[in-house]
């Protein structure tokens, strides 16, 4: 597959159980190369598109192509080109971390010479080499994690399907799998990351396309979703001392339209940062209170992503519907997974 191909294609997919939509005709391409972010909030249809796209759910309308392969028509040589890591690491904890790598080789029927030496060059990429021979049973949740994208790297997929790799991972192996992802782009492979955490979509992704109800309602480079809300801009502030009311007192400055705690830092969202300094200022002199630190910010990603899944800028991204699904009926929703949810073992 040239640079320029075409990696994943979505193509008008649509996914019912029933009255209950979950997808929405849903478009996209990720050229070849690319780490490409899929967000949404809880609920917005991720993990039902991440199905269909890699063989695990059949849609109710469109097609998805893989590294040129119909999903649908072409199954076999589609899961051949690309490989998924979902949330739950998905390895065999009664094997040995060598005998996992080894097991799947053989799955993907990887040629018997080559298995021992790519086991061994990705044991050693993420860490793992001196405890090949541990049970994974004893293993961190993080060494669990590296243990299951290495597995699934064992075919050299062109395609690598992440879901949520960082999630509940101390920072430490947070970083070790994004090194390992910007290593593995380098490479050449292309990355579908599907992840909560806006921040790291921010750091790694080439571009990001963003699933609300359903439905993709943005899709382009993180800088240019950012340009295009340009209206909402802030100032961050933390003052030498707290005072009384002080909240209530920013809400009423000139232009403030939500102000936010983060630490010891005020954050006030406003179209217009240099028509707001001038009365923190004066605020600041008139109560003799120092400001200790000032900054303005254009807008974040997680603005962005506020603003596009209908929630308040400057409020908490939505993390509570906890299974709820973008599947829409009358005054609720349904479950994302629906009929023929797929357990934690992987599918060949």
């Amino acid at each position: 597959m040239s640079n320029d191909a075409k990696a994943i294609q979505a193509i008008r997919l649509s996914k019912r159980y029933g009255q209950l939509l979950a997808v929405d005709d849903v478009s996209f391409e990720v050229q070849a190369g690319e780490v490409f972010g899929f967000l949404g909030p809880n609920g917005a249809g991720k993990t039902t598109t991440v199905r269909m796209l890699t063989t695990l759910l059949e849609p109710t309308g469109g097609s998805a192509i893989i590294a040129g392969y119909d999903t649908q028509r072409q199954a076999y040589q589609a899961r051949r080109r690309m490989s998924l890591v979902p949330e739950e690491s998905n390895i065999y904890t009664e094997l040995t971390a060598w005998d996992n790598l080894i097991f799947s080789a053989r799955l993907y029927r990887v040629p018997a010479p080559t298995r021992e030496q790519r086991a061994a060059a990705l044991l050693q990429t993420f860490d793992l080499y001196e405890k090949r021979h541990i049970k994974a049973q004893l293993f961190s949740k993080g060494m669990r994690r590296r243990l299951a994208i290495a597995m699934a790297l064992i075919h050299e997929p062109a395609v690598l399907f992440l879901d949520e790799p960082t999630s509940g991972l101390d920072v430490q192996s947070a970083q070790t799998i994004k090194q390992v992802v910007r290593r593995l782009n380098a490479n050449g492979t292309t990355v579908f990351l599907t992840t909560h955490q806006i921040e790291e979509a921010n750091q790694l992704c080439d571009r990001v396309a963003i699933i609300n109800r359903g439905k993709v309602v943005a899709l382009d480079s993180p800088e240019r979703l950012k340009q295009a809300l340009e209206s909402v801009q802030a100032v961050e502030v933390a003052f030498a001392e707290a005072t009384p009311g002080e909240e209530a007192e920013l809400r009423r400055l000139p232009g403030v339209t939500e102000v936010v705690k983060r630490g010891d830092k005020w954050r006030l969202y406003t179209a217009s940062p240099p028509a707001l300094l001038p009365a923190l200022f004066s605020r600041a002199q008139r109560q003799s209170i120092p400001i200790i630190s000032l900054n303005t910010l254009g807008p974040s990603l997680e603005d962005v992503f506020l603003h596009l899944t209908g929630q308040k800028v400057g409020s908490a991204p939505d993390g509570g519907e906890g299974e709820l699904t973008g599947q829409r009926r009358p005054g609720g929703r349904g479950r994302e997974a629906g009929p023929g949810r797929e357990g934690g073992r992987r599918r060949e």
